[in-house]
């Protein structure tokens, strides 16, 4: 039995794949390890060989080079219906001739499953998705939600190992996409197995994942919780793919203890305090990173004493977003400033060309080496 102080087992491994087409390189020297029962997303713009990775594990592509090992057993020459895994695409190809019940007994019939067993199974996926009373129906007479937990369902009735899911909810209403995240996961939590998510969209990546590995140019540039990701970002792209960050470059004026760090903006810009998880030193070229929502922006009456990080500037533009303002403030030295501000009497008085004062953390000020 394992332990709580023992270290998650490990389901999938990738060590040092690449994948090419012609002279097209997709995946470059990448390795990843995917723990049990945990919900990993592979997040990144398109082009930028999450697919790939995906069908490789699947069987559907193989690597040029490198290792693929599912439950310790490399997968080299394994065809795909020989692997525990199981995949689902963003056309469902449920069998529209089959009712919902022959569309989810449909694999366990192919693997000659005992018909009482084949019953068993099917009602509890039913119960798992909550669909009892819908087994009759054929594919056409479902709604599109509906339609997208039968081929779930269809999906894990055969117990995979790994269900590796290419932007399932890609094609659904916004609405529909957000009920249906919050289904993946509780049936990921349920059955307590591994799925492999691709998508790239941030928000689903953040709402949905134990991990999330992002990607780009086909090389994994961070793997790390939606709380590591967002607010810790390794990288340039990260800080600038995942959520919405002011990005600045500069040079390290001066060190300190605590991975603190100050850096002058180019273009005779400021001095701003920053942290790092990299060692820097004096003179080095860095990217800094602010996020729009660190930002809090004050008409000069309500400043009051200049405390901590700040800058002078003037409302550009002012777009209304729901639950927040969104600003942009061109500063005292030409630099374009975004800010999230929540709506209330101080933003809603801030019209165009009106001065102001932004302030924020420099504890929330990331230095990135690129």
């Amino acid at each position: 039995m394992v332990t709580s102080d023992q270290p998650p087992e490990t389901v999938v491994e990738v060590r040092g794949l690449s994948k090419r087409f012609g002279t097209t390189t997709v995946l470059n020297n990448i390795s990843l390890q995917i723990r049990r029962g945990e919900f990993l997303s592979l997040l990144g713009p398109s082009g930028c060989g999450k697919t790939t990775l995906l069908r490789i594990i699947a069987g559907f592509e193989h690597p040029s080079e490198g290792q693929l090992l599912i439950d310790g057993q490399d997968m080299a020459g394994r065809p795909a219906y020989s692997r525990n895994t199981n995949m689902i695409f963003q056309q469902l190809a449920l069998f529209p001739h089959m009712t919902v019940n022959q569309n989810l007994a449909f694999g366990l019939r192919m693997k000659k499953m005992e018909p009482a067993k084949i019953r068993a199974k099917v009602g509890e996926m039913l119960d798992l998705i909550q669909l009892n009373g819908y087994e009759n129906r054929m594919p056409d007479q479902l709604s599109g939600g509906q339609r997208q937990r039968v081929a779930l369902a269809r999906a894990l009735v055969n117990s995979p190992d790994v269900l590796l899911l290419d932007e399932p909810l890609g094609a659904l209403d916004l609405q529909l996409r957000l009920q249906l995240q919050l289904e993946l996961r509780r049936l990921q939590k349920a059955l307590n197995r591994t799925f492999i998510f691709v998508t790239h969209d941030q928000t689903e990546a953040l709402t949905m994942s134990d991990r999330i590995a992002v990607l780009n140019k086909g090389e994994i540039v961070q793997v790390g919780t939606a709380q590591e990701i967002y607010e810790a970002p390794q990288v340039r792209f990260v800080a600038a793919f995942v959520g919405h960050s002011n990005l600045f470059e500069g040079s390290v004026l001066a060190t300190h203890p605590a991975e603190n760090c100050q850096v002058q903006l180019d273009g005779g810009g400021m001095t701003i305090g920053c942290t790092s998880a990299k060692v820097l030193v004096q003179g080095q070229k860095v990217c800094v990173a602010l996020r729009y929502e660190n930002i809090a922006l004050l008409s000069p009456e309500t400043a009051g004493g200049l405390i901590g990080e700040h800058c002078f500037g003037t409302v550009q533009e002012r777009t209304y977003m729901g639950g927040y303002t969104r600003f942009l403030v061109r500063t005292s030295w030409g630099a374009e400033i975004t800010a999230d501000v929540p709506i209330d009497a101080i933003s809603q008085s801030l019209s165009l060309g009106a001065q102001v004062q932004l302030r924020w953390s420099s504890s929330q000020v990331i230095a990135l080496t690129n």
